[in-house]
């Protein structure tokens, strides 16, 4: 890797400092402008969450079994038809599904599965096959073909994820829009915008410094100046997570330009004691959810929003020996949204009976046609530009 590429995929990658290669001319549209224009928010639930405790197969006996002391009593769970039911910490959630905003995609994986948190999510993030090493993200692809504009690739975070990463162009990664505008408007900053002329801008490392900086000041003032057009008055959960996503329902009702948006919830790495973990996390995920969803119907904009939610693999179906579960392979995905096509349980049931050799859940839906689906169905691209090769479309959306 050159240094100018090394640069531009590491110390700019945060929002909350540095922010690569931002567009001028920028618009500041009103929300009534944006009628029908649709994103997507990706939130990742880092750490491998198990979706067997998630939505819980409640008459197959070989849950009970295989999990004697953390399998989910009927009582301690939310019905939704004789065979499966959702954890009742995910309240919010089954609300949704009840008016048919919810679709459960299950058994979603890939070939070979890797069970390494990190190399997991860098296939996720990448798109690419288990024995395949991309430096770009899927959504950073999206960027390059469709896009012009950085931000139009939004994570609500300080660092910015390889999803986000392209080849010519990054998302934004950002927590607070008030503090990346005073950051980018501290005099180091204007000085540079005061003296910087068009000879410095060369197509050479130092160049490349001098564009990010000036492009990220631009930026930086249309994401603040647009983020101040709406401020939700909606109650959300006192968490960090519910601050995130209180932070993406002010940009989407403010009229940003973004079609895609990234968040995380960690902490899924359940070992040891998964009970009370998990459910904590759950509650968490599902409550900051419905303030979300909420938001979104007041203000008229959940109809052009998808909400999919995802972990990097699922958990082994047999617990360990301290009442937790070890890293295991395929999952469910849920996507949230008002203008699904297909709600409700979109595919056949995880089958206990025939797990792999490790004790995992075979996938049966490969993860890339959900991103195939989304690129194609709902942010209106060629989703063989960004996914490098075609995968079969689902119809949830």
């Amino acid at each position: 890797m050159d240094r100018r590429n090394f640069l531009k995929k590491s110390i700019f990658a945060s929002g909350t400092a540095l922010v690569p290669s931002f567009l001028k001319g920028m618009e500041f549209l009103t929300p009534d402008q944006l009628s029908g224009y649709k994103n997507v928010i990706i939130i990742q639930l880092s750490g491998g969450n198990d979706g067997l405790n998630s939505i819980i197969p409640i008459n197959n006996d070989i849950y009970y079994s295989l999990r004697p002391n953390i399998a989910k009593k009927e009582a301690q769970t939310i019905k939704i038809n004789d065979n499966l039911a959702f954890n009742d910490n995910l309240k919010e959630i089954a609300k949704l599904y009840d008016q048919g905003e919810v679709s459960i995609i299950n058994n979603v994986g890939y070939p070979n599965p890797n069970r390494s948190h990190f190399r997991s999510t860098d296939i996720w993030q990448t798109a690419s096959d288990t024995n395949q090493y991309l430096s770009t993200g899927w959504v950073g692809r999206y960027l390059d073909a469709n896009c012009q504009h950085p931000y139009q690739a939004i994570e609500v975070d300080n660092s910015l994820s390889l999803a986000l990463k392209g080849n010519q162009m990054n998302g934004i990664a950002v927590s607070d829009p008030n503090q990346l505008y005073r950051t980018t408007r501290e005099p180091f900053f204007n000085k540079l915008v005061d003296n910087t002329h068009e000879d410095m801008l060369a197509e050479d490392n130092q160049g490349y410094l001098y564009k990010t900086m000036l492009e990220t000041y631009s930026s930086a003032s249309y994401i603040y100046e647009t983020s101040k057009i709406y401020k939700t008055n909606t109650e959300y959960p006192q968490s960090p997570f519910a601050k995130n996503l209180k932070t993406i329902a002010d940009f989407i009702v403010s009229g940003l330009k973004t079609r895609v948006y990234y968040s995380s919830l960690g902490g899924f790495d359940s070992h040891v004691n998964q009970l009370n973990s998990q459910d904590r996390l759950l509650k968490t995920y599902s409550e900051a959810i419905g303030a979300l969803v909420k938001d979104l119907k007041k203000n008229s904009r959940f109809q052009d929003t998808l909400i999919l939610t995802f972990s990097e693999f699922g958990r082994r179906v047999k617990q360990n020996g301290s009442r937790g579960t070890d890293h295991g392979a395929a999952n469910n995905v849920l996507a949230i949204g008002g203008s699904l096509k297909k709600a409700g349980i979109y595919n056949e049931l995880p089958n206990l009976s025939n797990l792999d050799t490790n004790g995992d859940i075979k996938y049966s839906v490969d993860f890339r046609s959900v991103y195939a689906s989304i690129l194609n169905n709902w942010l209106e691209v060629r989703d063989k530009d960004v996914l490098n090769k075609g995968f079969k479309k689902l119809t949830f959306i």
